[in-house]
């Protein structure tokens, strides 16, 4: 069973504190029913992670928790084995004393592409939905963040998530809940919310900016980054059945119909920010992430293509602010 209590008291003297009207029926309903079969197995890895405070730490160019010679051989060996059961890590790299997890996703170069393009996370509340296993999380506390909460449904990257915030020495300014945006109240109370790759993901992409919306207090950024395709501002794609393999791949709009989309919904200084092909570099399979990856995704004979036919993924960035005067 996971503790949320220290979310609790971490809120309860903010302006998060009504969510505590609704988040912890909902995560007592979530350890009741937790959905992967595997939990209970990666809750015993947790259980024999120490609780440590490394002597060395860095979140603000990298996400690295103490040094190698912080642990025996032996307890590195057992710590590197612990943390392979809870493969795949997609979201990273992390970097725990002395081991490298050197994830599907370099999530860093994301992060250099959009970080010189944000407000300045100090002393911000900051909501990441969908934040996988919470790579940007730590960087945005990193960056300053005051207090920095990720959503995610997936209970391998709670227990990965947790996994790492045992080894940081368990701090008390960074939580991760197993629920998705669509089970937040209208808390109107983050300075900035997060959407990275979850927009095609949503059955309703509009109804997905709306719900960002209610997450921001009057004057708040969201910074959205998502798949998208070259054209006009009436350009979308929606995939037959697959989209690289994925099932559940709804709709992928052009960076001019998206901006388009932000700004019907009430959004303003809607700008793009970066545009960018990804390559195999940045998604690949590891040691950490054994599964397919992206290179399985694309036609072999033209990557420019995935193996459906569509075209190979291009991501982008965008920002806008909800205005002042909005709730």
């Amino acid at each position: 069973m996971m503790d949320f209590s220290n979310f609790y008291k971490r809120i309860a003297g903010t302006r998060l504190n009504h969510w505590l009207e609704s988040a912890p029926s909902q995560l007592a309903q979530w350890n009741k029913y937790h959905r992967n079969g595997k939990f209970p197995k990666w809750q015993k890895v947790l259980d024999k992670l120490p609780v440590r405070q490394p002597e060395f730490s860095d979140i603000q160019t990298q996400v690295a928790f103490g040094h190698a010679d912080e642990l025996s051989e032996g307890e590195q060996k057992k710590l590197h084995n612990l943390l392979k059961v809870l493969h795949p890590w997609r979201k990273g790299p992390f970097h725990l004393y002395g081991i490298h997890i050197d994830t599907e996703w370099r999530s860093d170069w994301k992060w250099d592409r959009l970080k010189q393009h944000i407000s300045p996370m100090k002393y911000r509340t900051v909501l990441d939905v969908g934040c996988g296993s919470g790579y940007h999380m730590w960087r945005m506390l990193g960056d300053g963040a005051e207090l920095v909460v990720g959503v995610d449904p997936s209970d391998l990257f709670l227990a990965q998530f947790e996994a790492v915030r045992k080894l940081s020495g368990n701090t008390q300014d960074i939580h991760l809940l197993p629920l998705g945006i669509q089970q937040l109240p209208s808390l109107h109370a983050f300075d900035t919310v997060f959407s990275m790759g979850v927009l095609y993901h949503r059955r309703s992409p509009i109804d997905h900016l709306f719900q960002l919306w209610d997450q921001l207090k009057a004057g708040g950024e969201l910074v959205l980054e998502t798949l998208v395709i070259d054209g006009d501002e009436n350009q979308v794609l929606v995939p037959s059945e697959r989209y690289g393999k994925m099932n559940n791949v709804w709709y992928l709009p052009s960076s001019a119909a998206l901006i388009l989309w932000l700004n019907k919904c009430g959004f303003v200084n809607v700008r793009l920010v970066d545009e960018d092909i990804t390559t195999t570099d940045e998604q690949r399979r590891t040691e950490w992430m054994t599964n397919e990856s992206l290179a399985d995704y694309l036609d072999p004979t033209d990557p420019s293509k995935t193996v459906e036919g569509y075209p190979a993924p291009k991501r982008a960035i965008i920002i806008a602010e909800k205005p002042n005067n909005e709730n």
